[in-house]
């Protein structure tokens, strides 16, 4: 199933992703943020189980803020998962 996510406090502004149904990520595009290191995130993520990633990003800051983008995507997956 795909899943569109707006992002709160990250440079990034949008996060759409794909689970497959047994919880497995297939496909993870951020709109904004480091284009670079973004795009390894999801190449990186892709075939990772969501509760595995969720473990892995969830509490990642960014300099000051007390988000990140990758733990924006821990967010997401969560609430995904929940659904």
């Amino acid at each position: 199933m795909r899943y569109t996510y707006f992002t709160q406090g990250t440079c990034s502004t949008q996060i759409d992703f794909e689970l497959d149904d047994n919880g497995v990520i297939e496909d993870v595009r951020f709109t904004g943020g480091c284009h670079g290191n973004l795009q390894g995130l999801a190449i990186l993520l892709k075939g990772m189980k969501a509760t595995d990633a969720v473990a892995k990003l969830q509490g990642i800051r960014c300099g000051f803020k007390t988000t990140s983008c990758p733990d924006q995507l821990a967010r997401a997956l969560t609430s995904a998962l929940e659904k």
